[in-house]
């Protein structure tokens, strides 16, 4: 049977770079045999060593997980399409369950306001006074939280809890469109307060500027009736996740990573939460950041405008909210998927016997904070590079970026070998030359280094810390910056 197997663009890397591999099996199992005997690399980011697959891994056929039908004995048939889903970040709410007497009234400049909403059926004047009595609290404003807020501003929410800590920067305005080029230095708690008061002089927003930590989340959501996760880490993922779960709040996700996102309704009362779709996170750095893998300017603001859209249903009670649905997105391929989850009898959050009934230590669980085995890795400052260029000439400085991050800007007389390509073209690197290697931040160019000792190479490689964004900042501002 010819079967394809779609591979998400974290694991590309480890696929040639590839997006869809057709492989002839009658399994699921064997197709994932047969695509992990092909790309080694692939084996340890889908399997553990136990040989079982993964837990921040699902793998679906056509829109249901396998865990729900015959795991790896999952039969398939021709023409079938196998997904790996790893983890990348209709009901009523207090607000809709308030009697008619409690709702708040809606003034003549209201009416006039939301009137397109007045008009439908589906909203009305009630569901209108409803939004206006609803407390939503938005986890971020960034990518997603920009549009999210305009959004929910825009739609009449009575109050917008905001929660953020970073500044504006200038990186941030190719998407984050709630900050405008005049905000770059200012705390985006504050830019986003005055956008959204701008957008609508109605909507109170309650500003917190502060990291959500485990010691403040419980006390922040209980007042609000909605939570929006519009975060890009995977501690502060888990940590809305078990907040909202312990409080009994609907948890309304949205993710982005390059050109996918992913968007869903987490209500444990009545399905499943993040933790049963993904009960443990990917190894730290198997996912980049933003700023090292780069994202679609748009698409974080498609994918908050579903999350925005699936907060205002939650408040009407209306049906057909993303509940027990994940939404996958691909902007470049223009292309929406939908997969079925299902709440898991064993979450340890929200399963029928819960082992976890507190908050815990999320970057912990993550592993952003575990003993790690220490590996010897010498590095060196982008000042002292530059006065060893001057006095080795033999010096080989290897850049692991990717070729379009070499033509925005490179360091003098590098050699590029991505990282994707250095094991397999390691001989182009002399190990009787003292070799210097950079990528943009120092993350790859790490990774590089140690997948050339684990594979034999045996001579000198010294990293550049900060990579080529440190070249720009002591060396040459000259060499631009993105």
């Amino acid at each position: 049977m010819a079967v394809t197997i779609v591979i998400p663009t974290p694991l590309r890397q480890f696929a040639g770079g590839q997006s869809e591999i057709e492989v002839e099996a009658a399994t699921t199992g064997e197709a994932l045999e047969k695509l992990t005997a092909q790309f080694a690399d692939l084996k340890k980011h889908l399997y553990s060593d136990g040989g079982s697959l993964r837990n921040f891994i699902n793998v679906y056929v056509g829109d249901e997980d396998i865990r729900d039908l015959d795991n790896l004995e999952t039969g398939v048939k021709n023409g079938d399409e196998i997904l790996i889903v790893p983890s990348i970040a209709g009901g009523n709410i207090a607000a809709e369950a308030k009697a008619e007497k409690e709702l708040p009234a809606l003034s003549n400049e209201e009416i006039a306001r939301y009137s397109r909403h007045l008009i439908l059926p589906e909203v009305g004047l009630e569901g209108q006074k409803k939004l206006k009595a609803a407390r939503v609290l938005m986890i971020g404003t960034g990518g997603l939280g920009s549009p999210l807020g305009l959004y929910l501003a825009a739609a009449g929410i009575g109050t917008l809890g905001v929660v953020d800590f970073d500044v504006v920067d200038e990186s941030n305005l190719q998407r984050q469109i709630i900050h405008g080029t005049k905000d770059v230095g200012r705390p985006k708690i504050a830019s986003a307060k005055d956008r959204l008061q701008d957008i609508n002089p109605n909507t109170d927003i309650e500003a917190f500027e502060t990291r959500l930590t485990s010691e403040n989340a419980l006390e922040l959501f209980k007042d609000f009736d909605v939570i929006v996760d519009g975060t890009d880490n995977f501690p502060t993922r888990y940590l809305v996740n078990d907040a909202s779960v312990l409080t009994g709040k609907p948890n309304v996700y949205g993710s982005i990573f390059r050109f996918e996102g992913q968007a869903s309704v987490f209500w444990a009362e009545k399905g499943a939460c993040y933790r049963c779709l993904y009960p443990e996170p990917p190894p730290p750095g198997l996912v980049p950041s933003c700023a090292e893998g780069g994202v679609l300017g748009v698409l974080p603001g498609i994918v908050g405008t579903i999350q925005a859209n699936e907060v205002i249903k939650v408040i009407l009670g209306a049906e057909g909210i993303l509940l027990n649905r994940l939404l996958l997105f691909d902007a470049w391929k223009m292309r929406f998927r939908e997969l079925k989850l299902k709440k898991n009898a064993d979450c340890p959050i929200c399963g029928t016997n819960p082992t976890i009934k507190e908050l815990i230590d999320y970057e912990e669980f993550c592993g952003l904070n575990l003993p790690v085995e220490e590996k010897t890795l010498e590095e060196i400052s982008a000042k002292e590079l530059n006065e060893l260029i001057k006095s080795n000439p033999e010096l080989q400085i290897i850049d692991v970026r990717e070729p379009h991050e070499f033509e925005i800007a490179r360091i003098p007389n590098t050699k590029l070998i991505p990282l994707g390509e250095v094991v397999n073209r390691s001989k182009e690197i002399d190990p009787s030359r003292l070799s210097v290697v950079h990528c943009k931040g120092g993350v790859r160019s790490a990774k590089a280094i140690n997948a050339l000792q684990e594979n034999g190479f045996t001579g000198r490689l010294i990293n550049l810390k900060g990579g080529i964004t440190a070249w720009s900042d002591e060396v040459d501002p000259t060499v631009a910056k993105y």
